[in-house]
């Protein structure tokens, strides 16, 4: 089974997405995986060490929170070869959250070859919708031998 080429790319991006480190924005802000598929992807974020000034849940931390988790599921979708861009994001903030964690929820609501769209709902630990946001990604093929991106503009 470790020779499937689906089970191998879902490792390499699983690996890639460990956010248990602190070299990446994710993994500094406690963000954690709870369930990952190309279809849904959840997760979990303290919303201590994650607040502006007032003490609720900074809005951009709920857009990484939405990010990280849309883009996930993204390169799982995207299959081997290729890579994952965010191109648009877009979050409504419904209500604040002051501690415990926030859980996000990333749904796959079109899943095509070159576009991802997803829908992420944020809730607090009682189940009430903290942020809802969408994350656009494109989806190219890789760079043969670096797994980077292909470059864009001139």
């Amino acid at each position: 089974m470790e020779d499937d080429p689906a089970v191998r790319h879902q490792q390499r991006i699983m690996a890639a997405y460990d956010l248990a480190s602190g070299d990446t924005l994710p993994g500094r802000m406690g963000i954690k995986i709870i369930e990952a598929s190309p279809t849904r992807v959840v997760g979990t974020m303290p919303v201590a060490g994650n607040t502006q000034p007032y003490g609720l849940l900074h809005g951009g931390a709920s857009c990484v929170l939405a990010e990280s988790l849309g883009s996930l599921a993204a390169a799982l979708h995207a299959g081997p070869g290729r890579v994952t861009l965010g191109i648009e994001i877009s979050a409504t903030h419904h209500r604040g959250a002051a501690q415990g964690l926030v859980t996000g929820v990333a749904t796959l609501l079109h899943g095509g070859r070159t576009l991802t769209t997803y829908e992420i709902v944020i809730t607090d630990e009682l189940g009430r919708r903290v942020c809802t946001s969408r994350l656009t990604c494109l989806l190219r093929d890789a760079v043969p031998g670096d797994g980077k991106p292909p470059a864009f503009g001139p």
